[in-house]
């Protein structure tokens, strides 16, 4: 088998379906398969992939039930895994056209490989301009110690041998293992390839009060990213700029009264309360 992609997956019946007839329109000429990694699912989840298994060379669903999150169902997936290269997918997502020859020829010629990702398809005007798009075109870059490059885990791909060297995703975090995962391969010296034809399609949530608690994990762990690959570095004028944040915030409030302004000032708001959240838990400066 050349190439396994692995979904995780939680009550996604509403979306799996959509990720899975995406695949079932990609072309490529090499052995491919599906793993759907089931976190415990109590909705339909598995029905709709019962019914859209039919245009897929193999789909096989493995229960990853005994540990709630993402990196676990991620684990169980790529160890049941046969392919030589391993690609994981996000069941709300949606593969864009030519995806999986893109990837496909990206690992080929590289160990560590990141698809390009688009938000405008699955997402709304409004939305699209408020939120930026940090994979558009190119890698994502922490901006403190140790100023690595990352990468979302939707589109995310490795040679088989090489996840087990990395030791997989680390179960013990509720964010950021996809950028934990990428530290960890980056520090044993493999470089990780933007595949710029290789496009997945992200869903953001609409809610303010999902992004306010999104962006507020997000925060808290790279305070704990920082901590642990960090090296004790200092940044300059780091308290300056988090205060500086606060005093924007506080001078913007009225955003709250618009939608198309809302979901930033939340996002920057659980950005800033997460961070104050990960330096009392973790004993680290703010990070930018």
């Amino acid at each position: 088998m050349k190439l396994s992609v692995i979904i995780p997956c939680l009550n996604a019946a509403k979306t799996i379906g959509v990720q899975l007839d995406a695949l079932s329109q990609q072309e490529w000429d090499e052995p491919w398969e599906v793993i759907v990694a089931d976190n415990g699912s109590s909705d339909e989840t598995l029905a709709v992939i019962k019914e859209k298994s039919g245009g897929l060379p193999s789909v096989q669903v493995v229960d990853a039930s005994d540990c709630r999150g993402s990196a676990h169902a991620r684990n169980v997936g790529a160890l049941l895994a046969s392919g030589e290269s391993l690609v994981f997918c996000d069941a709300d997502d949606e593969v864009g056209a030519g995806w999986l020859a893109a990837i496909g020829a990206a690992l080929d010629k590289n160990d560590f490989v990141a698809s390009r990702i688009d938000v405008e398809k699955l997402n709304p005007a409004w939305l699209v301009n408020c939120l930026r798009n940090p994979q558009g075109s190119g890698l994502q870059r922490v901006a403190y110690p140790p100023y690595l490059c990352h990468a979302g885990g939707s589109g995310l791909g490795i040679k088989r041998a090489l996840h087990r060297r990395v030791g997989g995703f680390d179960v013990s975090l509720p964010r950021l293992q996809d950028t934990d995962y990428c530290f960890r391969a980056q520090l044993l010296g493999i470089r990780l390839y933007f595949a710029a034809d290789a496009v997945v399609h992200v869903r953001y949530s609409s809610s303010p009060a999902s992004l306010f608690q999104q962006a507020r994990l997000w925060a808290q762990y790279n305070e704990l990213m920082y901590r642990r690959y960090g090296g004790g570095e200092r940044l300059p004028r780091q308290w300056l700029s988090y205060v500086r944040t606060w005093h924007y915030l506080v001078c913007r409030v009225p955003r709250l009264l618009h939608r198309e302004t809302r979901s930033t000032w939340m996002k920057a708001l659980g950005t800033q309360i997460g961070l104050l959240q990960g330096m009392i838990r973790f004993r680290v400066p703010p990070v930018r």
